[in-house]
């Protein structure tokens, strides 16, 4: 057996070409339970690990803890062990009114606000999402008559910067900032895009991310009535789906 990857835990005969890699640990299970014969194989540190088939084909859940630092490390050790297809299910807040709690934002590209990604591309380069990936995911959406929204957003490394940018001590940096993304009609706020689709144009890897809105600051801040929605499994479904039918177009192409 090949040596194992030392945060994720896996070796390369654990591996698959699918992926499909949320931040919880928790939610790989949820996401598994749509597997054919899944089974937990590794959990080290915050990555925990599901493996199964869909369509006969191996797929793997694995969660990236939060955040660009600990994702970056996953995605590097996935690539080593043979994947080369990735789908992030994360949670975002709504930044644009008609992103609602409940609905799900599949990301085109992200706003690099993060660290991780300028170690592994200068700023200048752009954070997108691979075109066929993110096509599955919104067809899937469509198929499956989920309320969904596509385009640009923002990947930050500070929760609280965001929430309470008042607190600190560059804070007219990110409420300017916050500004300008709402005025280029950025959908909502997470904290893992950038890093994984400037990882995943470096090694190669087709990538995509939908996002369950858990809630819109913007619009609670205008005081329009509405509850925190946590239930994730309509983006979860929009994923599994997503990578049926890649696997599909996959087959039919070879």
């Amino acid at each position: 057996m090949s040596e194992r990857e030392y945060h994720i835990g896996l070796t390369k005969e654990q591996g698959a070409r699918y992926a499909i890699i949320p931040g919880d640990p928790a939610r790989t299970e949820q996401i598994a339970a749509y597997f054919d014969d899944a089974e937990e194989i590794m959990f080290n540190r915050e990555y925990r690990t599901f493996r199964g088939h869909i369509d006969g084909e191996p797929v793997l859940a694995i969660s990236t803890g939060i955040g660009g630092p600990s994702t970056a490390i996953c995605i590097e050790e996935l690539n080593h062990i043979g994947v080369d297809t990735l789908i992030r299910v994360g949670t975002c807040g709504g930044m644009q009114f008609e992103v609602a709690p409940g609905d799900v934002v599949i990301a085109t590209g992200a706003i690099r606000m993060d660290g991780t990604s300028k170690e592994y591309m200068p700023i200048e380069f752009p954070a997108v999402a691979d075109f066929d990936v993110t096509t599955a995911l919104v067809n899937s959406a469509k198929n499956l008559e989920k309320p969904y929204h596509v385009g640009v957003v923002q990947a930050k490394d500070s929760f609280y910067g965001q929430h309470s940018p008042d607190t600190m001590g560059v804070d007219y940096e990110l409420k300017n900032k916050w500004q300008a993304w709402l005025k280029g009609g950025c959908l909502a706020s997470e904290m893992e895009g950038a890093t994984l689709f400037i990882v995943s144009a470096l090694r190669k890897i087709r990538s995509g991310a939908v996002f369950h809105c858990v809630w819109n600051q913007e619009r609670a801040g205008k005081g329009m009535p509405e509850d925190r929605v946590m239930d994730t499994d309509a983006a979860v479904k929009i994923a599994v789906d997503a990578i049926r039918s890649i696997i599909e177009k996959d087959k039919a192409d070879k």
